[in-house]
Formats: C-alpha cells, structure tokens, sequence
C-alpha cells in the first residue's frame, strides 16, 4: 500500500532555511502528482506546492521565491526547499499524491497523506 513519511522539519528563527523530505512506498511509477500542504492551528490545510506527473511545478503566492520543490524519481522521495522562512510559514507541513490526474491545490483531490512534520519558525 502506498505510504508517504516525512521529515526535516524543526525549529529555526526567521530567515533560516529548512529542507523537507517525503519518503514514498508501496509504489514504483513516478507518474502522479505530489504536493506540499501545511496546516496552521485553526486554519484550514492550504497547498504550498505541488510538482506535476510531466515535472512541471506550482507554488502558492506564499511560496514564490523562497521555495523549491523537486523529485528524485530513483529514491521515489519529494523535497520541499524552504528558505527564507517567515514566523508566518509555522505550521504541521504534509506530503500528498494524487491517485490519478493532474495537480490541484484542493486538498480533498489527494488520496495519500503522510503524517506531517512541524516546522516552527520564531
């Protein structure tokens, strides 16, 4: 079964930079979409990238120019780049894929989550 793990979150101050990763398992084809979404206390989740089945990528307004994300299709992991981190940007930060179709920032189109990691930005 497919299974998304991530990690590199944690505690930096305002400016530093953190490098997410999301382990993927349970599948070989690299052909779905997979995103970053982050959820603040009391918020709604919200897209913060996503990176599509041809490489293509999306960022959220939020995200332009400070960060990245990539995919290494051999380690079947995907990064999310985070510089320049905002007190703004803390939040549970979580991987997603798609079943099928292409990239959407709406939550509810992705089939599989990953447990989330906190980044916390002081």
């Amino acid at each position: 079964h497919v299974q998304l793990v991530e990690s590199g979150g944690g505690s930096v101050q305002a400016g530093g930079s953190l490098r997410l990763s999301c382990a993927a398992s349970g599948y070989t084809d690299s052909g779905y979409c997979m995103g970053w979404f982050r959820q603040a206390p009391g918020k709604r989740r919200e897209g913060v990238a996503a990176i599509d089945r041809d490489g293509s990528t999306t960022y959220a307004d939020s995200a332009k120019g400070r960060f990245t994300i990539s995919k290494d299709n051999a380690k079947n992991t995907l990064y999310l780049q985070m510089n320049g981190l905002k007190p703004e940007d803390t939040a549970m930060y979580y991987c997603a894929r798609r079943r099928y179709g292409a990239c959407s920032p709406n939550a509810d189109r992705y089939a599989y989550w990953g447990q989330g990691t906190q980044v916390t930005v002081s």
